[in-house]
Order: structure tokens, then sequence, then C-alpha cells
């Protein structure tokens, strides 16, 4: 524990800290209680229990000269958290002060492990229908939502995300909001989706303008926009079947 020393300086305290982080910081995890040690924490409670980086630190196994594992792996997820799990780069961890090539490749596999794994369960947009169903909680909203599918080659949802909330209009939905997360997560075509809060799924003016206006930017950039979807709670207009753009 950090006691005060009563100096008469505020220099002291500083020091006394500092000390004491470095030996938090170098203390073995060996040294840590049973409790606190991830390894032994996620055998008594499970992996629900342990923090991203208590998990990465079992993954990890050992940490660097002036770090323990676990302060290793709070540094390397803050880094992740900065930068984004999908645009971590292994250039990225090595510029990490004291972290090898080895861990950082452990990180890097560890990524694309659970990268691979989620995108196995992620569910096929076949129809519509599949895009009404993903939007249960924005079907019955009193403010439109204007949520971008982002899909792979298969069809897969990669992600879903929502690009505006608000009255919807052109100067709202910009082609950039709805393209930039596409060539991010490398998707292979766009489905695009809003709630009407009047419960009519019939498109407005505005609606069809937006529309066309994404179908010829996904045009351009090679990423196409398979269709725009009005849901409500109680049922759903696709534009491609429609033949609106």
């Amino acid at each position: 524990m950090l006691k005060y020393l009563n100096y008469g300086n505020d220099k002291y305290i500083v020091a006394v800290k500092a000390v004491f982080v470095i030996k938090q910081n170098n203390m073995k995890i060996k040294d840590l209680a049973k409790v606190d040690r991830p390894r032994e924490k996620l055998e008594k409670y499970g992996p629900g229990k342990l923090t991203n980086s208590e998990l990465l630190a079992v993954l990890l196994g050992s940490g660097i000269k002036g770090l323990n594992v676990v302060e290793l792996s709070k540094k390397i997820v803050r880094m992740i958290e900065r930068v984004g799990a999908n645009k971590v780069r292994l250039e990225d961890l090595l510029k990490e002060k004291g972290l090898g090539k080895t861990k950082a490749l452990q990180v890097i596999a560890a990524l694309e492990f659970g990268k691979r794994l989620s995108s196995a369960q992620k569910p096929e947009i076949l129809s519509a229908k599949d895009v009404w169903k993903l939007c249960a909680d924005i079907r019955g909203s009193k403010k439109e939502h204007f949520a971008a599918f982002y899909l792979d080659t298969q069809s897969r949802l990669i992600e879903r995300q929502i690009i505006s909330i608000g009255t919807l209009n052109a100067s709202l939905v910009h082609p950039r909001e709805v393209f930039e997360p596409a060539v991010a997560l490398h998707a292979a075509s766009v489905i695009v989706a809003h709630n009407h809060p009047s419960g009519e799924a019939e498109p407005s003016q505005d609606d069809l303008q937006i529309t066309k206006r994404l179908a010829g930017a996904g045009k351009i950039l090679g990423i196409e926009l398979t269709d725009h979807i009005i849901v409500t709670n109680v049922g759903f207009i696709s534009f491609k079947e429609k033949h609106l753009f």
C-alpha cells in the first residue's frame, strides 16, 4: 500500500508513487494473489469472469522485461481499442516499446482467430425479410434510424452500423458515411435500411433520392448497394423488389 510521506515537498510524493508503479509493473505473476492470477481465475470462474486483458494474458503466458504479463496485456488492449480490432497490424504492435515480434504475432493470430470464428457465426442475408428481422430494435422507434448492413462475398453479415438517427434527408446521409466502413471492413456489398415511425412503409422522394445517390457511389467504389429496405413493426418494402433503383 502507498503511504503518505510528510516531507513537506510534493516531489517526494511523486517519487514514491513512481516507485510504487514500477514495483507493481515488475511484480511477477507468482507474486500476485492466486485470485488475481489470470490462469487460476479462468480455471476457477470460467472465461466470462475475466477482463479482455486477463484473457490476453492467458494467451501470452509471460510478460516482457519491465512489465508482467497482466500489465503488458492491459497495454496491448488499450492500443487495440485505440486503433480498432479490425485495423490492428503487426507494425502497430511492434511500435509498442519492448514488445517483440513473437508476442506481437501471437496477438495478431489471436485477433484473426476470433475474427474467423465470429464470421463463421454471422447470419446470411438472402432476402428483405432477413433484414427486417435484424431491424427488430429500430422498427418501432419514434425516430428514424438509418442502418447499413455490410456483407461478405457469401452474403454473410460482417457488421451492422447505425449511420444516422433523425429525420431522413439527402444531406443527413452522405455516401461517405455509408461506404467508409464498407472499405474498412472489406465488404463486398451493402444493404441499407431505415424505419418509418409513422408505420407507413411507402418511400418518400428523399428516400428515393438517397438510394439513387448511394447506388451511384457504390458503383464507383465497386461495392454494390444491393437493396434499401424500409421497415415498420408490421412489414417492409424492398426497393430492389419494387425496382425503385
